[in-house]
C-alpha cells in the first residue's frame, strides 16, 4: 500500500514538532516536508533532522507552493491568515488539507469554505476524540435540560495561548446553543467586570485562564436551582491533537470537496 504523503505546515514548531513524530510513527503515512517563515534556522533541513530522526529526504521549505506541490496532504496549527492562505493553495493545488487552529474570524472561516468548494478539508479546532465526544454529550445535555438550567464554559491554556477563549471552549458553546436551538452570538458573555447585573436568562458564559503549561482544560458547568452537572475534558499531552490530525489526513484520501469536521473522521454522526 503507498503511504499517505503528509506535510506539516509551521514544522518547527512545538505542536509542527509533534506533529513530524505522529507522521513517522503511524503506518501507511509518510512525510512530504514541512514549511517555515522566511528566515527560520531549519530552512533547508530535512525535516526528520527537527525530531532527531534518519534522513527522509524531505525538506523545510519557505515556499508554501512547494509543499502542496510534493504532499497528497498538508497539516496546519499555524496562525488564522496562513491556515486561509494555505487553504487557497490547497485548493489552487488540488490537495487537501487538515486545519486545527484556532481564532479564526467569521470572514476566515467563509474563506475556509470557499476553497474546501475544489477540495477536501477537515477544520476542527481540536482534534482529539475525547474532546468531540464532549461535544456531542454537551449538546445532548443542553438540549434534555432546558432553559432552567445556567450554562458556564471554563477554560484552561498555557500562558503563551493568544487566542481567547480557546477554540475548543467557543466550539462547546456552540454545541450548547445547537442543543438549545439558538445561536451563539445571541446569548454568549464572553467577559464580565464590575457591576453586571443579574445573570441574563438564556446566557452561555466563558471563563478564561492562562498560566504555566497546562496543556488544555474545559469544562462545561449545567447550573440548576437545585443541583449542577459538570462534564469536563482536561489534556496531559498535545500528542491527543496531533493523533487525530494524522487519523483526519489518512481519512481525506478519497473524498470529495467539502468542508468536514472530527464528528465525519470518528464517525459520531
Amino acid at each position: 500500500m503507498t503511504s499517505v504523503k503528509i506535510g506539516i505546515a509551521g514544522c518547527a514548531g512545538r505542536m509542527g514538532q509533534m506533529l513530524l513524530n505522529e507522521v513517522r510513527a503511524t503506518k501507511g503515512a509518510a512525510l512530504a516536508g514541512g514549511t517555515e517563515q522566511p528566515g527560520g534556522t531549519a530552512i533547508g533541513k530535512d525535516v526528520a533532522a527537527l525530531i532527531g530522526g534518519a534522513p527522509t529526504g524531505a525538506v523545510v521549505t519557505d515556499d508554501p507552493a512547494a509543499l502542496f506541490a510534493r504532499a497528497d496532504v498538508v497539516i496546519d496549527f499555524t496562525a488564522p491568515a496562513a491556515s486561509v492562505h494555505h487553504a487557497q493553495l490547497a485548493a489552487a493545488a488540488g490537495k487537501a488539507m487538515v486545519i486545527g487552529t484556532t481564532g479564526l474570524s467569521v470572514d476566515q472561516r467563509a474563506a475556509l469554505a470557499a476553497a474546501a468548494r475544489a477540495v477536501p478539508i477537515v477544520f476542527a479546532p481540536n482534534m482529539s476524540l475525547g474532546v468531540n465526544l464532549l461535544l456531542a454529550l454537551v449538546e445532548q445535555a443542553a438540549a434534555k435540560l432546558g432553559p432552567g438550567f445556567d450554562i458556564e464554559i471554563l477554560e484552561l491554556h498555557h500562558k503563551h495561548k493568544v487566542d481567547a477563549p480557546s477554540g475548543t471552549a467557543l466550539a462547546l458553546g456552540e454545541a450548547a446553543a445547537r442543543g438549545r436551538g439558538v445561536a451563539l452570538g445571541d446569548v454568549a458573555v464572553r467577559a464580565r467586570d464590575g457591576h453586571t447585573g443579574a445573570r441574563p436568562d438564556g446566557a452561555i458564559g466563558f471563563a478564561v485562564l492562562r498560566g504555566g503549561a497546562a496543556v488544555g482544560d474545559h469544562e462545561v458547568m449545567f447550573l440548576g436551582e437545585a443541583e449542577r452537572i459538570e462534564i469536563s475534558h482536561r489534556a496531559s499531552s498535545r500528542r491527543i491533537y496531533a493523533q487525530g490530525a494524522v487519523r483526519a489526513a489518512l481519512w481525506l484520501q478519497g473524498r470529495p470537496p467539502g468542508l468536514f469536521g472530527m464528528k465525519d473522521v470518528l464517525g459520531l454522526g
